[in-house]
């Protein structure tokens, strides 16, 4: 029967170990990295998801992108804001529609001087997810410059409510209510909406 030497019966203890100690830190390292990948349905991507969404919809209602604007709601979405209570894609999207024809013709109005701007901004965002549904609260403030000299003032400021749903991995808005203080029938109720 053939004996191994003990030197060679080390070096085979020696390196069973080490495969084993590297086979534990792999294992090791697979199990953090699964613990560091965010999974695909958690607080801190729908969030991310949900400003998003609400930065784009400030950029397509400033930009009048009815388009783009109108596929940030659900199909049956609900817009109810100082133009009324607006139901479905379609009729959202003409809403924005009408908004570039009113400003259009104010920049006939204003010619020579250059076309005046709006810029929505949306801030203090509140967010409560419950599955596939949410519900959010926003600050937003409009800054608008028609005036001769084209500076800047405050236009309009309020706040929203939001119903959203995540739709095929997305998230849109279900509806949004826009209260605007500046107006007295749109003026937000005494208590506070952010639950």
């Amino acid at each position: 029967m053939y004996k191994q030497s003990k030197q060679f019966e080390g070096h085979t203890a020696s390196t069973q170990l080490t495969g084993l100690l590297r086979l534990c830190m792999l294992g090791a390292a697979l199990i953090m990295l699964g613990a560091c990948s965010p999974p695909a349905d958690n607080y801190a991507n729908d969030r991310a998801q949900v400003e998003n969404l609400l930065a784009r919809y400030c950029y397509a209602l400033d930009w009048q992108d009815a388009d783009l604007y109108a596929s940030l709601f659900t199909e049956d979405g609900v817009l109810d804001w100082a133009g009324g209570v607006t139901k479905g894609r379609a009729a959202i999207a003409n809403d924005v529609h009408n908004m570039r024809a009113s400003f259009a013709k104010q920049e006939q109005e204003d010619a020579p001087l250059r076309p005046a701007r709006l810029r929505h901004f949306i801030s203090n965002v509140v967010l409560d997810v419950q599955g596939d549904k949410a519900r959010s609260r926003d600050f937003w403030m409009e800054f608008n410059n028609r005036n001769a000299e084209r500076k800047a003032y405050s236009g309009a400021y309020g706040h929203a409510e939001n119903e959203l749903r995540k739709v095929n991995g997305k998230w849109l808005l279900a509806s949004r209510k826009i209260f605007n203080e500046e107006m007295a029938a749109r003026t937000a109720p005494m208590e506070n909406p952010a639950w």
